[in-house]
């Protein structure tokens, strides 16, 4: 890691300054370049993307509260509750409070949202080979990110 950060340190000013050197910027590009690939594959579903990672994060886990989906999926829950409420009036989830603990809200898929997810299992494919990148450099990629990610948790 030395080696690397001293790499940056011999780029000028100027340069370490161009948008096209920032991390920030590509990956907010390329954020939104995947998104809108997802969107046709994701219109038939009746999912948006957020949605679509909702249901995701919810198939790994059903049957939790609002705040530790939040937290997988790094949303607050003032963008998470508007997006429940939405795939609950679709009816592929329900949000209730127990009454052994009422302070929290729990999300339970419905037999629909568990039939989603056979419909759904395509999509990755499908944007996987809709990209440049073979799949082993995919896999790289996904590895990088989520390195990066996870060392901005600590």
């Amino acid at each position: 890691m030395k080696n690397e950060s001293s790499k940056l340190n011999e780029i000028s000013d100027d340069d370490i300054l161009k948008l096209d050197n920032q991390l920030c910027f590509a990956l907010y590009v390329s954020s939104r370049e995947i998104i809108k690939k997802y969107k046709p594959l994701l219109d038939p579903l009746g999912l948006t993307y957020t949605g679509y990672i909702t249901m995701l994060a919810l198939w790994e886990k059903d049957d939790v509260t609002i705040k530790s989906l939040g937290k997988k999926l790094h949303l607050d829950s003032g963008t998470l509750t508007p997006l429940l409420k939405k795939l609950e009036s679709n009816g592929l989830l329900v949000r209730e409070r127990r009454s052994e603990d009422e302070r929290n809200v729990y999300i339970t898929l419905t037999d629909q949202g568990h039939a989603l997810k056979k419909d759904s299992a395509n999509v990755p494919r499908q944007l996987i080979s809709s990209s440049s990148f073979d799949d082993e450099s995919t896999i790289q990629l996904i590895n990088l990110l989520h390195r990066y990610m996870t060392s901005n948790e600590k």
